[in-house]
């Protein structure tokens, strides 16, 4: 009895220790990923954010951008540009795969190995994206957005915490 519940709790420390979000593509197997950012995208009127998630696959890395949308015709489309903190851009091609359910529409973009070494050194600074859809009266807004790596609206001068998600740390760790 004695030993039965160290045992147990062991083991319950070791499954929190190893919870890691998933992301599977159109039924594809599940390939280990970072957890979801919310980056803040203040040019788009609906929602302002956009959410991010990168995973890590055999043949190097997925980006999988996801937003609110007002109507199933708006979608991410055309390439996407990945701007990295230290100046660097990955440019991704739409290889038109996406996804569209529950008021949201997503968008996965593949990185090569040596565009996932790149994401390990440097956080993301910012991701530039299209939306599409049709235009007619209160329909959803469509053009160019950039959302940013910024955890939140608003903060003050006093406030030195960090304002930005730590992405190179978290991909590395896949």
């Amino acid at each position: 009895m004695n030993l039965k519940l160290p045992l147990f709790l062991l083991l319950l420390m070791a499954s929190f220790a190893n919870a890691q979000e998933t992301i599977s593509i159109k039924g594809s197997k599940p390939y280990p990923a970072t957890q979801n950012y919310i980056f803040i995208c203040e040019k788009y009127a609906f929602s302002g954010e956009t959410n991010v998630q990168v995973a890590k696959t055999e043949k190097g890395g997925v980006l999988k951008l996801t937003i609110n949308t007002a109507n199933d015709q708006a979608r991410i489309s055309g390439g996407v540009y990945v701007d990295l903190a230290n100046g660097d851009v990955i440019p991704c091609v739409d290889k038109n795969v996406k996804e569209s359910a529950d008021g949201k529409t997503t968008a996965y973009y593949y990185f090569t190995p040596a565009e996932m070494i790149k994401l390990k050194k440097t956080d993301i600074q910012a991701i530039r994206f299209i939306i599409t859809g049709g235009s007619n009266s209160f329909g959803n807004q469509t053009g160019y957005f950039t959302a940013v790596n910024k955890s939140s609206y608003f903060s003050t001068a006093y406030d030195k915490s960090k304002k930005t998600f730590d992405t190179a740390k978290e991909i590395s760790v896949l």
